[in-house]
C-alpha cells in the first residue's frame, strides 16, 4: 500500500484522544438523569477515527493504529505513575494547599491509577476497538462499500456495548449491586452510541475526502483479521 498523506495525522488525534480520555476519565459528572465519567465528552471521538481508519485505511492500517493508542496510553500511564512516586519539593503546594502532602493526595486522587480499573480500561479498549474495526470491515464487503451510515452505527453498538460491559463489570463488580451494574453499562452504552449517531454527517465528511485526498478505499477481502499480527496486509482498494 502506498505511504498515506493523512494516516499519521489521524492516528496521531486517534491516540492523543484516548490519553485524554484514560486522564479525565476519574471525574464523574451528571448528564441528565445519568452519572458517567468525564471522558463521555471525548471517548467516542475514538470510535469515530476508528471508523475512519478501517474505511479508507482498511483493518490493517486501524490495526496498527489501535496498538499505537495502546502504548501512547500504556506510556502515560507509567509516566504519570512514576511522577507520583518521586520526591516532591519542599516548596511544592500547587499554590492551593497548605502542605506539600495535600499537594500530593490531590495529585495522587486526580492522576493515580489504581491497578484494577487499568486492567479493566485497556482491556475494554482492545477488545472494543478491535471489534469495532472488524464489524467496519466486514459490512463493507456484505453491503460492497455502501451504506457507511449503517456499518458506523452497527459496529459501533456492537464495539461500545462489550467496551461498557468489560470495563464496568471487570472494574465495580463486587463493588456495586447488580442492578446499579446494569444501569451504569447501559447508560454509558447508550450515551456512547448516540455521541456517533450525531456525528454521523462529520464521519461521512471526513471519509469522502480523505477518500479522495488519498485516492484510497480498502476493501479488506483478503485481510489477515489477527489482532496480534504486526505486518500491514495490502487487500488493495476500489
Amino acid at each position: 500500500m502506498p505511504a498515506s498523506r493523512w494516516y499519521p495525522a489521524i492516528t496521531a488525534a486517534f491516540a492523543t484522544s484516548l490519553v485524554i480520555s484514560n486522564i479525565i476519565a476519574v471525574k464523574l459528572i451528571t448528564f441528565g438523569p445519568l452519572t458517567l465519567p468525564a471522558a463521555v465528552i471525548i471517548f467516542p471521538v475514538a470510535y469515530i477515527f476508528g471508523d475512519i481508519l478501517t474505511e479508507v485505511y482498511g483493518y490493517s492500517r486501524a490495526r496498527r493504529a489501535i496498538w499505537i493508542g495502546f502504548s501512547c496510553n500504556l506510556i502515560a500511564v507509567i509516566a504519570i505513575w512514576l511522577a507520583g512516586l518521586l520526591p516532591a519539593a519542599p516548596f511544592w503546594t500547587a499554590n492551593t494547599y497548605d502542605t506539600v502532602e495535600e499537594a500530593q493526595q490531590a495529585y495522587d486522587a486526580i492522576l493515580g491509577f489504581a491497578p484494577r480499573l487499568l486492567v479493566a480500561s485497556f482491556l475494554a479498549y482492545l477488545v472494543g476497538e478491535f471489534l469495532n474495526s472488524y464489524v467496519m470491515a466486514r459490512m463493507k464487503i456484505w453491503t460492497e462499500g455502501k451504506l457507511l451510515w449503517a456499518r458506523t452505527i452497527a459496529s459501533t453498538l456492537f464495539a461500545q456495548f462489550a467496551d461498557s460491559f468489560i470495563f464496568v463489570t471487570l472494574a465495580f463488580a463486587g463493588i456495586m449491586a447488580a442492578a446499579d451494574l446494569v444501569e451504569v453499562i447501559l447508560s454509558q452504552w447508550l450515551v456512547k452510541s448516540a455521541y456517533e449517531i450525531i456525528a454521523t454527517p462529520l464521519t461521512y465528511w471526513i471519509v469522502n475526502s480523505l477518500k479522495r485526498v488519498e485516492k484510497l478505499d480498502v476493501y479488506d477481502r483478503t485481510t489477515d483479521f489477527n489482532p496480534f499480527k504486526v505486518r500491514v496486509d495490502d487487500p488493495g482498494s476500489e
